[in-house]
């Protein structure tokens, strides 16, 4: 009777419409790990993601909190993750759940600087829902930008699939790369066994520029890809077999993008001189 007397009052429109439901996505916001920290789009904050993966469903992730995108279609069979920064450091905890106390995959992420080398990752999402969780778990003075896409997601090429390599468990790998490789791929699986890896990108003698820990608890149905950065030069690609020798996995790393004019002798800024200061 009160909402009869007062026409100024009105009720909103329910939740639970039909035009909600047509939406295949929806994106749940952990507040309690969060407070106070809205959403923000990439145009009030563009110095976070780097140009050529500007998105304008990319989130702000502050310091030590949660944002979580969920699937609820079967047909999402597979997400692209991007992690990016304004140049700063980038520590993330990036896991799938797919129901209740169940995470399939989980990786711990670590990348010097986000903007030269964001991280760019498929994560396989067969039988829906599932929901993919991404934690920064840096220093509130570094947040990083957040963006989940299941459309146009990067597959393997078939140099990639038809490139893999057996990595006993315990043992590693190494892929050096010429300076003319802008960017490198990575895929890896097993036979249907659980996947324990560590990924690591080094310039330079034990410098890591970015690191990947990765478990997948079936690397047949759940294979991980990713797309390395390998700006300048001296870029080693070194993968970890991190589980038991009962546990072989096969790996493949082959080069993404070329630098054509690095790779036909082009020079910016001038031509070679060799010899030092001879002749001058």
């Amino acid at each position: 009777m009160f909402f009869a007397a007062t026409p100024a009052l009105q009720l909103a429109p329910p939740t639970n419409s039909v035009h909600m439901r047509a939406v295949p996505v929806t994106m749940q916001l952990r507040e309690r790990a969060s407070i106070g920290v809205a959403p923000v789009d990439a145009g009030r904050y563009g110095g976070v993601v780097p140009t050529k993966i500007l998105s304008d469903t990319a989130l702000l992730v502050q310091g030590g909190s949660l944002r979580t995108w969920s699937y609820r279609s079967p047909a999402v069979e597979q997400v692209q993750v991007i992690l990016s920064t304004e140049g700063r450091p980038l520590d993330a905890d990036v896991e799938l759940w797919h129901g209740p106390d169940n995470t399939p995959c989980k990786m711990r992420v670590y990348v010097e600087n986000g903007q030269l080398r964001p991280f760019r990752a498929v994560i396989e999402t067969p039988r829906g829902p599932n929901t993919i969780a991404i934690r920064n778990i840096g220093q509130l003075e570094f947040p990083f930008a957040a963006n989940v896409m299941a459309e146009n997601v990067q597959h393997p090429s078939p140099e990639c699939l038809s490139a893999s390599m057996t990595i006993q468990g315990g043992a590693l790998r190494t892929y050096p790369f010429d300076p003319s490789i802008d960017s490198v791929q990575v895929l890896l699986k097993t036979d249907g066994r659980p996947l324990n890896a560590r990924i690591e990108l080094l310039q330079g003698p034990n410098n890591n520029k970015q690191v990947i820990e990765l478990y997948t608890e079936d690397g047949c149905d759940r294979p991980f890809f990713c797309i390395l950065e390998t700006p300048e030069s001296g870029n080693v690609v070194r993968i970890v077999n991190t589980a038991p020798v009962e546990f072989p996995m096969t790996a493949a790393v082959v080069p993404d993008s070329i630098n054509e004019r690095m790779y036909s002798g082009a020079v910016i800024g001038g031509d070679v001189v060799l010899g030092g200061d001879v002749g001058f």
